[in-house]
This record gives C-alpha cells, structure tokens and sequence, in this order.
C-alpha cells in the first residue's frame, strides 16, 4: 500500500481550497514528443511547434521513427536538425523492426557523431498493421536486448517505454513488469509510459513497479485528445482503456474543432494536476506536432519560458 508524504497532503489540501491552477510552481521537468514531416507544409508546421514550446526549457524533445522503420531518414534528418539549430536536447527514437544489429548500430553510430546523447529505445511495430512482432534475422529480438546493444557502443541516456495497463503482446502484468525490468538492467535510464486517462491507472502503475524493485522514474506519456476517433484506434492497438465520460465529452463535436482544442487541454491538464498532487514531477507531451495544447497545459501546470523568467529576475 503506498504511504502519502506529508508534502503530498499539503498539496492535496491547497489543491482542494486554491482554485485548480492558482499559483502552481512549475517545479517539473517537461519533454517533448514530435514526429517527423512528410510534406513541406508538415515540416513548417512541425519547426514551429518546436519554436513555440523550446522557450519552456525541455529537458528533451524527443522524434518519433515510424513501423518496420519507415521513417528512418526523416527521423535522422529532423533529430540532428533539432541538435544543429537548436538550444533543445534531441532524442532519437529507434526500433528493432526490419533491421541486423550490424544496421541499427550503424545508425546508433550516427546519432552519437551527430552530438546526439540520448535514445528512445523501443520494440517497435510491424510495418503492417496488426502483424506479431517477429525479430529480424540478425536483429535484436526486443527492446532489452537493444538497450544492451546501445551501451556497449556508447554511454547513451535511454529512455524506454512501460505500460501502465499493460502491453497487449504481454501475457500478464508481471511478465510485463519483468520485460520492465530487463530494461533497467541492461542501463536504461528512465521509462516513458503509453498514454493513459485515469490518474488512478499510473499511480497503481508505479506501486507495482516499486513492488518489482525497479527504482526508476517512471514519466507519464500525456496524450491532449484532440481526435476522438483516432485516438480510439490508438488506444485499441496499445491497450489503454478509454473511459466511457471521454467519448461522452467529445460526442457533437466533430464539427467543432475550436472546441474539441479547449477540451482536450483541459482534460490533459486536470489528469496533469492530479499526477502533480500525487507527487509527480515529470511530464512527457505526445504533441503530434501541434504546440499550442503542449503549451497550454504546461502554463496551467505554472511552466513558464526560461527567457521571461530571466528577464523578471533581472
């Protein structure tokens, strides 16, 4: 059972008396997801989300790599983009999928001759949709193993992910957990959870994960619903469980995308305000390349860009 701190109830209490937002600290550590552009107007778009939110002074921003590695020269090309002209710290996603070890490898040795430090190291996903996951021949066979992989190159930050409701392709939650587990122990440095909507999903998540013995930080994976529909088909892949109010809240409104903006910030932001009051302290926005909601959620959460506060102090 967990033991609530004594500084989780006073802020449990103030959050009750203060209105929701009012005066919150910005005391956390926020990152990034984007993914990489197709199009001209995809990368305008995607540049200046990236311009918009890098004020707030991530402590990374992370490019996502496509199924069966589809996007692994966009991916490259956005990621050392990110490291060249910008004061951000980019991280690389990079997958098991359609590739030896001899070629991720390879690709991990470009990253880190970029100036490139930190990975995302996943499994990854089949190039068609639905397909088990089947290792390449000569490939590493999950996402273990390429951590493993990666530290014998080099002293890479890697970032993982973790299942808070558990990963579909996982036959229960302890195998799950003990798939966690092999992670950290091959030097992992952290994990990054699916998106989820119920804080009680990720406080129940990270009590099991203490119980395992994994004594690691654990970032929740915030994902701002701005498509119902498609985050449904998101949601069904991953194993994450859409609450029945979620559907009711956005039902009507398909025609009404202002709207649907301001409900999926405040959605996010109050499963946001909750983690914090249960002692959360980092954050990780699934942007899809739009900056607005990111930014929004971390204003309400009291994250403010690190230039302004420089020039109040001054």
């Amino acid at each position: 059972m967990t033991t609530i701190s004594v500084p989780q109830l006073e802020e449990a209490r103030r959050a009750l008396e203060a209105p929701l937002y009012a005066d919150l600290a910005g005391d956390m550590a926020v990152s990034f997801e984007f993914f990489p552009p197709k199009t001209e107007k995809m990368e305008e778009q995607l540049w200046g989300a990236v311009r918009t939110l890098e004020p707030l002074g991530p402590r990374f921003v992370s490019v996502t790599y496509g199924a069966g590695g589809s996007t692994r020269e966009r991916t490259h090309a956005t990621v050392a983009r990110i490291q060249r002209e910008t004061s951000l710290a980019a991280a690389a996603h990079l997958t098991c999928v359609e590739a030896t070890r001899g070629e991720i490898d390879e690709i991990a040795q470009e990253y880190w001759a970029a100036g490139v430090r930190h990975i995302v190291a996943l499994r990854g996903d089949m190039p068609t949709t639905g397909a088990a996951f089947a290792p390449h021949v000569g490939g590493y066979e999950n996402a273990a193993a390429l951590v493993a992989g990666l530290k014998r190159l080099h002293p890479f930050e890697i970032s993982v992910a973790a299942y808070p409701e558990c990963h579909p392709d996982s036959s229960d939650a302890a195998a799950d957990l003990d798939n966690l587990k092999r992670k950290f122990d091959n030097g992992a440095t952290r994990a990054i959870t699916q998106f989820f909507f119920s804080p009680e999903a990720y406080f129940r998540f990270r009590d099991q994960v203490a119980a395992a013995g994994i004594d690691a930080e654990i970032v929740p994976g915030i994902m701002p619903v701005t498509n119902f529909a498609s985050v449904k088909r998101m949601a069904a892949m991953c194993g994450t469980d859409v609450p029945a109010w979620l559907a009711r809240l956005f039902d009507g409104l398909e025609d009404h995308p202002d709207a649907r903006q301001l409900i999926a910030a405040t959605i996010a932001a109050e499963l946001c305000r909750r983690l914090y009051a249960g002692g959360v302290r980092g954050f990780h926005f699934y942007t899809l390349n739009r900056a607005e909601l990111a930014f929004a959620i971390c204003h309400l959460l009291g994250v403010r860009a690190k230039v302004a506060q420089q020039v109040a102090a001054a």
